[in-house]
C-alpha cells in the first residue's frame, strides 16, 4: 500500500485538490485499496480550537468542474508522526517542503518531495490563494500525479 501526504500552507486550496484528484485517479483506475491518501497543513493559520476550516469554496468549486467531490474535508496540521506513517510527503511548494522537513524531522525528511518533480520539474504548484487561477493549480496538479502514477505504477 502507498500512503501518500499532501502537504501545503493551510490544507485548505493544494493540497486538499491535490488529495481528492489523487483519490479519484486511483478510483478510475481501480486501485483505491492500494492506496491511503491525505492532505495537511505545515499552519495552523486555518486550524481555530483543534477545528479546520473546510475546503475553500473557489478550489472545492474547481474540483467539481471536473467531476470531484470533497465534502467534509476540513484542515489538518502536519505532525511529526506523519513523518513514521506516511511513504511519501508531496509538498506544493518550497517553503512547504522547507517546513515539511522541520516538522517531520531529519529521519523522515528523505520522504518529503515537491509534487512536481514527479513531473520532472523543480517549480511548485501554483497557489491560486495569491493567483486567483484554480484551473491553473488543477493544472499543475494534475501533471504531478499523472508523473506520481507512472512512477508507483
Amino acid at each position: 500500500m502507498y500512503k501518500i501526504m499532501f502537504v501545503c500552507h493551510g490544507n485548505i486550496c493544494r493540497s486538499p485538490m491535490a488529495e481528492f484528484m489523487l483519490k479519484d485517479a486511483v478510483r478510475r483506475l481501480g486501485k483505491t485499496e492500494h492506496f491511503l491518501i491525505e492532505s495537511s497543513a505545515v499552519s495552523t493559520e486555518e486550524i481555530w480550537n483543534g477545528v479546520g476550516n473546510p475546503v475553500y469554496p473557489p478550489a472545492k468549486a474547481e474540483l467539481k468542474k471536473h467531476g470531484i467531490d470533497c465534502a467534509g474535508k476540513r484542515a489538518q496540521l502536519l505532525t511529526e508522526a506523519d513523518g513514521e506513517r506516511y511513504d511519501l510527503l508531496l509538498c506544493m511548494d518550497e517553503s512547504n517542503l522547507r517546513r515539511a522537513k522541520r516538522i517531520v524531522g531529519e529521519k523522515h525528511a528523505e520522504k518529503c518531495k515537491k509534487l512536481l518533480s514527479f513531473a520532472g520539474s523543480n517549480a511548485d504548484v501554483a497557489d491560486p490563494w495569491y493567483t486567483g487561477d484554480f484551473s491553473l493549480t488543477y493544472r499543475d496538479i494534475s501533471r504531478g500525479i499523472e508523473g506520481l502514477l507512472k512512477t508507483l505504477l
